[in-house]
């Protein structure tokens, strides 16, 4: 398929890339502890692999004990259930596991160590919300990060940011509660080395966090994508984000720290929202005190274009809602024109 090696190469340099940048700063750390270069070049990559491994093999039960999902038996939910198979078999994708989250926010997500042991989870939100036209597009979505093994990459990867942040403010709290100034001079480099490598650290986090977001944002387009070319129906998924993008942004509970396996944001669906409804009275053309539908497009799509919206999306794990409908809605006229065929699934990313 067209274009679809974009991401796979945009995958493999993203965890070439933060793996290489975390391996030297664990590198830099060791050096500033004074290691002889044999053990710090040892100790890092030791410390590297193990990191990626521990997140490998415990992030998908993490996933399963923080969601408290409950896994469907066979004829438990039947249109769920048909609706996936009917979709695996024209992805050709091994079936996942099937699992319903008591949540009522509108959200799905798939996880896994590999692509035939994956889960795909829905919200008992999404099922209530939306209709099952869109409910379906919602599935197409997630069998794309299926097909696209998005789930292993993310998992594996959001890990070393993690790590980062963890040593900057280890350090940092450990270099203020060191009280440099009634001991020796040793006692006082020792506190200035604690704080260049919170600093390090930091910037490492920095750094690494928005490679991480940068991959996660482009996946859910290709996600996006494929949802259009395995349901047919690309105008249900953008009708879904929509649903999904204000259902999350009314919810009180803190995003889940997992948050780059879903297929929305809560934390960007509040930023969205609440600079539209910040502007109200800009967006309500017809000045009746509600914004309709087309005004509330209008409203996103001139949220989505602004200079600080895209410098803000930045550091998020997912587009804006708009730019993601935009590219359903390029997808649906090729469709209308007769030109979309398979080899054209991604072209429009």
């Amino acid at each position: 398929m067209a274009r679809l090696a974009r991401l796979r190469l945009s995958m493999t340099v993203s965890i070439l890339l933060v793996t290489i940048i975390f391996a030297a700063f664990l590198g830099a750390l060791m050096w500033l502890i004074r290691l002889p270069l044999i053990y710090s070049l040892s100790f890092t990559l030791l410390a590297t692999i193990i990191f990626i491994l521990i997140q490998y093999l415990i992030g998908p039960a993490m996933v399963k004990w923080s969601t408290r999902l409950h896994y469907l038996k066979p004829g438990e939910h039947p249109w769920l259930e048909t609706t996936v198979k009917d979709l695996t078999e024209k992805s050709a994708t091994p079936p996942p596991k099937l699992a319903v989250v008591p949540d009522s926010t509108p959200n799905a997500f798939v996880f896994g160590r590999t692509t035939r042991g994956a889960t795909l989870a829905v919200h008992e939100g999404l099922l209530k919300q939306l209709n099952q036209d869109e409910v379906r597009g919602v599935i197409g979505h997630e069998l794309g990060h299926i097909k696209h093994k998005d789930f292993v990459v993310m998992t594996v990867l959001s890990a070393l940011p993690l790590i980062a942040y963890l040593i900057a403010r280890l350090t940092f709290r450990v270099a203020l509660a060191t009280n440099g100034g009634k001991k020796k001079g040793g006692e006082v480099a020792f506190r200035a080395l604690l704080f260049v490598a919170a600093a390090i650290s930091y910037v490492v986090y920095i750094i690494t966090l928005l490679c991480v977001m940068r991959l996660s944002r482009l996946r859910e387009h290709y996600a996006d994508a494929y949802s259009a070319y395995v349901t047919g129906e690309p105008r249900h998924l953008g009708s879904a984000l929509t649903k999904i993008t204000y259902g999350l942004s009314l919810s009180p509970k803190p995003p889940h720290g997992a948050r780059t396996l879903y297929i929305g944001d809560p934390a960007l669906a509040k930023q969205e929202c609440r600079g539209i409804l910040q502007r109200k009275e800009e967006y309500d053309l017809d000045k009746d005190g509600v914004l309709d539908e087309r005004e509330l497009e209008l409203a996103m799509e001139r949220e989505a274009k602004s200079r600080w919206t895209t410098v803000n999306t930045w550091f998020t794990t997912h587009p804006a809602t708009y730019q993601r409908i935009l590219l359903l809605r390029e997808i649906e006229k090729e469709m209308v024109s007769g030109r979309y065929s398979s080899d054209r699934v991604y072209i429009h990313v």
